[in-house]
């Protein structure tokens, strides 16, 4: 088994499976004509190299949330636990230092996604309930933690935020390092044909010898680490940690994706470069957006018809399936 399914390969003869495959190309390739024809200045490098910085976040997260929902299970709480992990970091500095609080951070990410896996995989709770849960738990931890916003942190730090390497925006560096790592897991380790095989049927998957509750439950964690390091690279570039705001809809934005990219809400099946498209997309719609001048209201309520889209796209795929 590998990471994209061969049913997703549609015959020459199928002409809906075709459009249905080149249907996220074409509609990255047309939405960045009609920004570039609205906003000319929407294709220029230094404005795609800033796109990538804004999406820096959502692709961390996305890359492990999407490999979690190929194996059939969902984390919500990566919103809120990125505001957590943000505040946590911004208390921690003046105590342990850049290093030490950046260590720290990932930590608090690693246990929560631990904490999540084992609710989920151990005690086989309902992945939604948990992480609703989680996602109103960590939220108001995180206002308790620092009612009022946080900011001025140490330059070293903030630095990752608008420093580049080789002409490239540091956050870009560390999105594409995710991105690769995804891609090894998926393509050379077992762990990713395992996910997928826990997606298709976890069953029979547990009969064939895959580890499925440990399996799902390091799952997590790889999403908790994740949704840490998106927070970390969240602070530095804004250099603050509003604990009210930081992350908010977060969960929505990486599930859009997700979906977008072809991997259905119940598992088994999916495709890392095409998550990866559907988060440029996202991106691109909001930086085209911003440049348009569009309202902020607007934007969101074509960022939720966007979600309904995919959500579409998920049914019309089950069907052909």
């Amino acid at each position: 088994m590998t990471e994209t399914v061969a049913i997703d390969r549609p015959s020459r003869h199928d002409l809906a499976g075709i459009l249905n495959a080149a249907a996220l190309p074409l509609a990255v390739v047309l939405l960045g004509l009609f920004f570039y024809i609205k906003a000319p200045v929407f294709l220029t490098p230094r404005n795609l190299l800033s796109i990538t910085v804004q999406v820096a976040s959502l692709m961390t997260i996305a890359v492990p949330f999407a490999i979690l929902l190929m194996a059939g299970k969902v984390d919500l709480s990566v919103g809120s636990l990125l505001g957590l992990c943000g505040v946590v970091a911004g208390l921690s500095f003046p105590v342990l230092g850049v290093a030490g609080a950046v260590v720290f951070t990932l930590l608090v990410g690693l246990a929560a996604g631990l904490v999540n896996g084992f609710l989920v995989s151990w005690l086989s709770m309902s992945p939604i309930i948990v992480t609703l849960g989680g996602l109103t738990l960590m939220r108001g931890l995180a206002q308790y933690l620092s009612p009022n916003p946080l900011f001025g942190f140490p330059e070293s730090f903030s630095y990752i935020g608008y420093g580049v390497l080789f002409g490239v925006p540091y956050l870009t560096w560390i999105m594409l390092a995710v991105l690769v790592a995804g891609f090894a897991f998926m393509r050379l380790s077992p762990f990713g044909r395992h996910a997928v095989a826990i997606g298709v049927n976890e069953r029979a998957a547990y009969l064939v010898g895959i580890r499925v509750k440990l399996t799902v439950m390091l799952l997590y964690a790889a999403v908790g680490v994740a949704a840490a390091l998106a927070g970390l690279m969240t602070v530095a570039r804004i250099n603050s940690a509003p604990s009210g705001t930081l992350g908010v809809g977060m969960e929505l934005s990486v599930l859009t994706a997700v979906l977008l990219g072809g991997v259905p809400f119940t598992g088994g099946r999916g495709s890392l470069p095409r998550v990866a498209l559907g988060v440029l997309l996202l991106g691109m719609l909001s930086n085209g957006l911003i440049l348009m001048n569009v309202p902020t209201e607007a934007s969101l309520m074509l960022t939720g018809l966007v979600l309904i889209v995919a959500a579409a796209l998920d049914v019309l795929r089950s069907r052909r399936s």
